[in-house]
């Protein structure tokens, strides 16, 4: 094998361990949240978050959540074509530490909820950030990671346009 292709290969390998540890931590914590906590069952921690327990039929902020159920399948094609797209692009562009650093936490988070959805039909969501009278949306560890991946993709294209000028 060539010294490039090695040093690609052994890239990849890298954020593919990183998304798999976000897999993992995700599945680990809504592990504990099934376990612990009946669905809508709350634990205060500040004045601003709770440890709830929640589920998500649809996506983002239960986008179609109340649809007769084919979403679930249709979000699952969704994120395995999403991560095998994401890992075609962490395979071409590995040296490119930001954007492979995004893309892995975008993988490991969108694995994440399609093996909830694989395995209970909803995604398992536990965070609860509120203020006052208005509450947050409910999220896990996956999305977490999926919006730091977000930021980061936009922070990785910003930092390339001005290199660019």
């Amino acid at each position: 094998m060539a010294r490039g292709a090695s040093s690609a290969s052994s890239g990849l390998i890298t954020w593919l361990g990183l998304a798999l540890i976000i897999l993992i931590a995700d599945q680990f914590t809504k592990t504990l949240i099934l376990g612990y906590y009946r669905l809508g069952d709350t634990t205060y921690v500040t004045s601003f978050f709770n440890i709830v327990r929640a589920h998500n039929t649809g996506a983002a902020f239960s986008f179609l959540a109340g649809a007769s159920g084919w979403q679930r399948w249709f979000f699952t094609i969704i994120g395995l074509a999403a991560a095998v797209f994401i890992i075609w692009m962490l395979r071409t562009h590995s040296g490119q530490k930001l954007f492979s650093f995004a893309m892995a936490c975008i993988l490991g988070g969108a694995v994440g909820n399609v093996v909830d959805r694989l395995l209970h039909g909803y995604v398992v969501d536990f965070l609860d950030f509120h203020w006052a009278n208005w509450h947050f949306p409910a999220f896990n560890l996956a999305d977490s990671a999926i919006t730091l991946g977000a930021v980061c993709l936009i922070l990785d294209e910003l930092l390339r346009v001005r290199r660019g000028k």
